[in-house]
């Protein structure tokens, strides 16, 4: 059941926000309108102004949750998540990234239950878009790097690089939204994994077998790399560690590599 937790306040500021944020609240005693005016009238108008922005900002960050749910389930469901969560920071971006935990404990939405993947997919794609730019390593560089201490080298990426897995088919149901496949061609409950990287200003969203899926995060775990090789192994038989290691060079994710020879936790 969602609930509606009250805002930290040590004056009336907090008041007036739970207030601003809830239309079955009256508005906050005291108010007064300048010209004369109905105060409560005016402040429903300030109030349904407030919630419209940030629904739509909700809109602009979802689209593809949005478009599954429809305009009016996503509102509705929207409207909800901005009384439970109003934004706590002043870049807008960041506002809905608590989405997809929400929508996994929205009842009514219980009945697509992709969605809340979806949403983690699209949060992701945000962070990658205004993650730090970083320079990847060259494959001459990465080679001289591994040397001889492959099976031990711990690799970090990029701060663009994301890497998902779903038991859902997340991979798909994003192509339908830029019209790469049909819609109705998709089965939702087909697991999918994807890596979600930055080229430029463009966040790029790859399909990744279950092996290189499982290759991939766990190097971003940490795991060393014949560890990650053997993971990677066991997700998939055909998984292929040359393979992988070109693919990691062709999206230009690794950022560092530290072996035996280097300090790392």
């Amino acid at each position: 059941m969602i609930t509606l937790e009250p805002l930290p306040s040590t004056d009336d500021q907090g008041g007036f926000t739970r207030a601003l944020l809830d239309p079955d609240m009256p508005p906050p005693a005291g108010l007064v309108a300048w010209n004369g005016s109905d105060p409560a009238r005016r402040f429903a108008v300030y109030r349904n102004n407030v919630l419209s922005s940030l629904v739509s900002a909700l809109k602009a960050s979802f689209p593809i949750t949005h478009e599954l749910v429809g305009e009016d389930f996503f509102q509705a469901m929207a409207s909800v998540y901005v009384r439970v969560a109003p934004p706590r920071d002043r870049q807008l971006t960041r506002f809905g990234e608590g989405m997809p935990a929400f929508i996994a404990g929205f009842e009514p939405a219980g009945s697509v239950p992709y969605l809340a993947d979806i949403a983690a997919l699209e949060v992701a794609r945000i962070a990658s878009y205004h993650a730090a730019d970083e320079d990847a390593l060259e494959a001459t560089d990465l080679a001289h790097r591994l040397g001889a201490d492959l099976a031990s080298a711990r690799l970090s990426f990029v701060a663009s690089a994301r890497v998902m897995r779903s038991d859902y088919a997340i991979f798909s149901l994003y192509a339908a939204h830029q019209g790469d496949v049909a819609i109705e061609t998709v089965n939702p409950f087909v697991p999918e994994a994807v890596l979600i990287t930055r080229v430029g200003e463009d966040v790029l969203v790859t399909q990744l077998s279950a092996g290189d899926a499982a290759f991939l995060a766990a190097l971003a775990d940490g795991h060393p790399l014949g560890e990650a090789a053997g993971l990677g192994q066991a997700a998939d038989d055909a998984f292929s560690l040359p393979h992988a290691l070109a693919a990691l060079l062709s999206a230009e994710l690794v950022a560092d590599v530290m072996t035996d020879k280097d300090d790392y936790p």
